[in-house]
């Protein structure tokens, strides 16, 4: 489906230039569809390019809604109290900087954390404990105790993947 999808406006482009090509050029190609093609040609030809400007178009949305809705799929975490918690704490605490698709996130100043790899438990914990690489680009201390594990936790099961 996608093949054919991809192959039919290409196919199309082909047909027109083949059109302007054999009729002596553009000029002589619009003449010739306003002057010597038949009604029933003119229909058809109106008809391809709405046809065309219509069905292409629709076509992509509808596979980008599919694609969106797969990843939105596979972000789904089956939540544990503890992994709930972190979600929420990570909402409150590090979603202004930090994109993570997870809950939607969309910072600017953190790392992105879907594209940061895999995370394990020590890595975030020692990231809020010093403010992320310690260079004083995050504010180290942020969450502390269980709350700061609660994150870690959530981070390790949705970031990277």
């Amino acid at each position: 489906m996608f093949v054919a999808v991809f192959l039919i406006p290409w196919i199309l482009i082909g047909i027109g230039v083949l059109f302007i090509a054999f009729s002596g050029g553009p000029g002589e190609a619009r003449q010739a569809y306003l002057t010597r093609g038949s009604l029933a040609f003119k229909i058809s030809i109106l008809v391809i390019y709405i046809g065309v400007g219509i069905a292409v178009p629709a076509l992509i949305l509808a596979n980008r809604q599919d694609a969106e809705g797969a990843t939105n799929k596979t972000r789904t975490v089956v939540a544990s109290d503890q992994i709930q918690k972190g979600k929420t704490l990570f909402r409150s605490t590090c979603a202004s900087c930090h994109t993570l698709a997870a809950v939607n996130a969309r910072g600017v100043t953190g790392p992105n954390l879907d594209r940061i790899g895999a995370l394990n438990q020590a890595r975030v914990l020692s990231a809020i404990k010093i403010g992320g690489t310690g260079q004083k680009r995050m504010p180290s201390g942020l969450l502390q105790g269980q709350n700061a594990q609660d994150v870690a936790a959530f981070l390790q099961a949705v970031a990277g993947k």
